[in-house]
């Protein structure tokens, strides 16, 4: 926790937007029409971006080889077709359990697997698809989401552009008119208010009320839009090299709740805390329940649909390990307090990403 104490949020803001991902992209076999075949193109892509948005740098790269038709672009993993919607650091992080690097993705410009994946018409659609998500994480942390709906059409331009160039600046100067908000940091923030009143104020009483102030700020109305990655294993593994390939959709599902930051005898809210009320599940026992009025769960293959499961914690799994947490690249310490990670990695669009793999018993693995 010390390591995450000591970087300033702004810090942490920059290292994020600066994120990325080196990517080594082979065209596939059946769409090169010269000899020799192209060599693959060397791309540093945005941590934060989105695949389809490559398209500008891949489609001079590969024109001279194309075969004759109309340009559907898209990506695959090792045969699995790479779902566009979701970031590309994220899909580092579920798909790579060992880092590969650079990571290498096979791109097509024909014959879109529509059985597969969602329509994509290039940037016009993950644009909709990033609005959606802001608006989806405005209702979940305000209770509406008029501030996304009634921003004018520059700031949408804007906040869109700066996205799409990765400028920092110019999407808080747009955000912050949303009034999202950030939430202050549990930790830190407290023990620099303790620090700063002990410095100004002789009584410790005056220090006391400025962390019980602090603290009625943090907790109320913290509902956190999240978007978890979860996949499960059977087999214990005690390195990533070992650790199972993910080469299906169905092994991932898709859970999609809000999380409630909140507190008990005292005791901060930490990440594990997090993970194990937005898991009941698999943490049937844990302290931390989660209160969200809203939860969807869903395999991340059937994609478009939006159905809750209403009987997803009937059964309560027992014995279930966290065996990894990505988020943004850093696979935190567990116990580091929740209001950290939302105020410092989440994604443009007011969603934490967080990818998980889960060691259950063969009997209580997802199918």
């Amino acid at each position: 926790m010390s390591g995450a104490a000591t970087v300033s949020s702004s810090e942490a803001h920059k290292l994020v937007w600066e994120g990325s991902v080196p990517l080594l992209i082979h065209l596939h076999d059946s769409e090169v029409t010269t000899l020799p075949p192209p060599p693959p193109a060397l791309v540093l892509a945005p941590r934060l971006g989105y695949l389809p948005l490559l398209i500008s740098q891949l489609k001079p790269y590969f024109s001279t080889t194309l075969p004759p038709g109309v340009d559907t672009l898209w990506f695959e993993y090792r045969g699995l077709p790479l779902k566009w919607y979701i970031p590309t650091g994220v899909l580092f992080d579920l798909l790579c359990v060992e880092p590969e690097r650079p990571w290498n993705l096979t791109v097509h410009f024909r014959g879109y697997p529509s059985n597969l994946l969602l329509p994509c018409e290039g940037e016009d659609s993950v644009k909709w698809s990033f609005i959606n998500s802001l608006k989806e994480a405005a209702y979940v942390t305000k209770g509406n989401c008029k501030n996304v709906m009634n921003m004018s059409q520059s700031d949408q331009v804007e906040l869109w552009r700066s996205v799409l160039n990765g400028n920092l600046e110019s999407y808080q100067r747009v955000s912050s008119k949303l009034k999202l908000g950030t939430f202050e940091d549990e930790y830190t923030e407290n023990i620099s208010a303790v620090s700063t009143a002990s410095q100004q104020n002789s009584g410790e009483a005056d220090a006391a009320a400025q962390v019980k102030s602090g603290e009625q700020k943090l907790y109320v109305n913290n509902r956190i839009p999240v978007r978890l990655y979860v996949w499960t294993v059977t087999e214990d593994f005690d390195d990533l090299e070992s650790a199972p390939q993910i080469d299906n959709w169905d092994k991932i599902s898709y859970i999609n709740r809000p999380v409630e930051i909140q507190k008990e005898d005292g005791k901060y809210f930490s990440l594990n805390d997090a993970i194990k009320s937005l898991l009941p599940e698999y943490f049937p026992g844990s302290s931390f329940d989660n209160l969200g009025d809203a939860s969807t769960k869903q395999s991340v293959g059937d994609e478009g649909e939006n159905t809750c499961d209403p009987d997803s914690s009937s059964l309560p799994l027992e014995n279930a390990e966290i065996k990894l947490v990505r988020i943004q690249g850093i696979e935190p310490c567990l116990e580091i307090p929740f209001s950290w990670v939302v105020n410092n990695l989440m994604n443009p669009e007011y969603f934490l990403h967080i990818c998980v793999c889960l060691k259950v018993s063969e009997a209580n693995a997802l199918q």
